[in-house]
């Protein structure tokens, strides 16, 4: 006869779906692939539990001990925004869990309870940060005064559209496309009609919030990471998103592209205006992100040690060290922190990054391609490319030289 498989226990089925549920979660609140699978292992074994767990940006799966008694769950999930508070407070209920200071349930209906939160911040604030990040993120690309005002009031109705399509039954994929084409409309008739503006830098400036340049990072990692399978599909996504944004833009330049009035030279900012970006465009990050107001401080000096040390490192070891600096100073600091107080790197870590990531350079290497400008196009395509592997780079190195104790 056959042996029979023993079934499990009422404690195993509560930790398999504590375990399956924290996956879920993470998975929706933005963790990265190569983070969520240590995390759910770690999770695991302080449980007295053997657990193989693959994500990618699309599935969950979760296999449950060994041999006859091998059980395997598969979640159809969507990885959503990071929101950098809400998986801090995981993590501290996670924490309670390893160190038996609470039961699965009660973990459970914590963690329930953090998922259904409301934002941490409210609307009026949320569009408030994405114009400021709009603004200075124009003023880094060289954009002059009048286009970081027209940026600012892009910046701030694009997420008001995005906001409206929400609401809509079947609003997937469709707010960047009709971000984009809003955005390219309005800086092109500001121009013609309200003031002279370079449409292109505004537009640009003004989608940022919308560029998937971390993404595109975050994929590069999982893939040095060899979580092959998920940073291929969080590449594709990434991918997908810069093709959307271009088409409706392109859009708007072939509707109304003869509203386009050259722009002579720009009204210059003065150099104190980049000194204040660099001060204040971290914080509209950390509120997009909905980080903690406890981690303001500590999100801005890390964003500001990597600005400067892209900016100073770069001009002395070359441009193509930049990007490699910025994420090396970012990595070890943040993960200074997160070794004192004893929580995640990625608290301080995102927003750093943020600074740095190359989506801007993704967007004009489509435009370029769409000016028929083939080289420039590939070769700021090779640009991205570069820069998001000299993050990957610096985030890597750091965690060899300073390697945080949390995992997320």
């Amino acid at each position: 006869m056959s042996p029979v498989a023993e079934h499990p226990s009422e404690d195993d089925d509560a930790a398999d779906e504590f375990l399956l549920r924290t996956a879920e979660l993470l998975s929706r609140f933005g963790t990265p692939s190569h983070r969520l699978e240590r995390v759910v292992v770690r999770v695991a074994e302080a449980l007295g539990k053997r657990v193989a767990c693959l994500y990618t940006p699309t599935s969950l799966i979760l296999s449950f001990d060994q041999g006859a008694r091998e059980r395997t769950r598969l979640l159809r999930v969507d990885a959503g925004e990071t929101n950098l508070g809400k998986l801090i407070d995981f993590d501290e209920i996670l924490e309670d869990v390893e160190h038996g200071r609470t039961d699965l349930a009660k973990a459970t209906r914590r963690m329930n309870e953090v998922a259904d939160a409301p934002p941490r911040y409210g609307s009026w604030q949320v569009g408030l940060a994405c114009a400021v990040a709009s603004a200075g993120a124009t003023l880094f690309l060289g954009g002059g005064v009048h286009e970081i005002g027209v940026s600012a009031i892009l910046g701030g109705f694009i997420f008001v559209v995005g906001w409206a399509v929400a609401k809509l039954p079947t609003s997937a994929s469709l707010t960047e496309p009709l971000a984009g084409f809003l955005a390219a409309v309005l800086s092109l008739a500001l121009g013609k009609w309200v003031i002279d503006v370079d449409d292109r830098i505004a537009t640009l400036g003004s989608l940022v919030i919308l560029l998937p340049g971390l993404s595109f990072t975050v994929a590069m990692t999982e893939l040095a990471t060899k979580h092959l399978v998920a940073g291929t599909a969080r590449m594709a996504g990434a991918g997908v998103t810069f093709l959307t944004l271009t088409v409706g833009v392109a859009l708007a330049w072939r509707a109304a592209g003869a509203w386009r009035v050259p722009v002579e030279s720009l009204v210059s900012p003065p150099e104190w205006a980049r000194w204040l970006a660099v001060a204040i465009v971290p914080l509209s990050f950390a509120v997009l992100l909905q980080a903690r107001r406890s981690e303001w401080p500590v999100i801005l000096i890390v964003s500001t040690i990597g600005f400067l040390a892209a900016t100073f490192g770069g001009a002395w070891m070359g441009r193509e060290f930049a990007p490699f600096l910025g994420a090396l100073a970012v990595g070890v600091v943040s993960n200074a922190y997160a070794r004192w107080i004893d929580r995640p790197a990625s608290v301080a870590q995102i927003p750093g990054i943020l600074i740095l990531v190359p989506g801007s350079v993704g967007y004009r290497s489509l435009t370029a391609l769409l000016d028929r400008q083939t080289i420039e196009g590939i070769d700021l395509a090779f640009t991205m490319t570069l820069v998001a592997t000299s993050l990957v780079g610096g985030l890597l190195a750091a965690n060899v030289i300073l390697p945080p104790k949390r995992i997320l």
